[in-house]
């Protein structure tokens, strides 16, 4: 068997997933189409084509904070999964609080989870920091905490899996994004993932690093 590149394998499954857009009925176009198709490219779920939420200028605005900017993630698995060498070339990094011994005092302390306290210490070290939450609801419901007493970061990707108070962090932070005018992108539902979460940053990257061909990244 012929080896295959690995960029040209995504380039074809990207193939593939248009292909099957096409075919049911859904066009993507615009700053979205490359997140959207990221998603899915990750996860093979084309329902991210009809609940992933974007709030104007979202992706416009992710990809000028990612310009020598700070993502943080809530899991290790999205920090792990997000593309250092982009974030190199635009002179950016990547950060999570979660392991974190301060943040396990923090939390204890306070009596909330270490995901809550993790977006206190983001608030206070990195304020204009991409947000990237792709597991934990808490995480969501204190940035919109934090946000109504005036915080603002530059976005805010909302994305947790499951089953509990997932669905009302994930309408609770678009209502208030889009109440105060901060970028958000949001998959409304149960679904999501640390996995999706780093998808949306690598198409943000991507995107801002002219990276978007797979082979332009070897």
């Amino acid at each position: 068997m012929a080896h295959i590149k690995p960029a040209d394998i995504e380039r074809e499954s990207m193939n593939i997933l248009t292909a099957e857009l096409t075919a049911r009925g859904m066009v993507l176009e615009g700053e979205t189409e490359a997140v959207v198709k990221r998603v899915i490219h990750t996860t093979a779920d084309f329902d991210y084509a009809e609940n992933l939420r974007f709030t104007p200028q979202a992706v416009a605005r992710g990809v000028e904070a990612l310009r020598g900017g700070v993502v943080v993630t809530d899991t290790h698995m999205a920090l792990s999964g997000v593309s250092k060498p982009a974030l190199a070339r635009l002179g950016g990094t990547a950060r999570c609080f979660m392991a974190d011994p301060e943040t396990a005092e923090q939390a204890k302390a306070a009596g909330s989870t270490r995901a809550a306290a993790a977006v206190l210490r983001a608030e206070a070290e990195v304020p204009a920091a991409i947000l990237a939450v792709g597991n934990a609801p808490t995480a969501l419901l204190r940035i919109a905490e934090r946000m109504e007493a005036g915080w603002r970061p530059a976005l805010v990707i909302g994305v947790p899996v499951g089953f509990v108070n997932v669905v009302e962090s994930k309408e609770r932070i678009w209502e208030v994004c889009t109440r105060l005018g901060v970028p958000a992108i949001v998959s409304l539902g149960r679904k999501g993932g640390s996995n999706v979460a780093a998808a949306i940053c690598n198409a943000l990257l991507y995107t801002a690093a002219g990276l978007l061909d797979p082979s332009s990244r070897n």
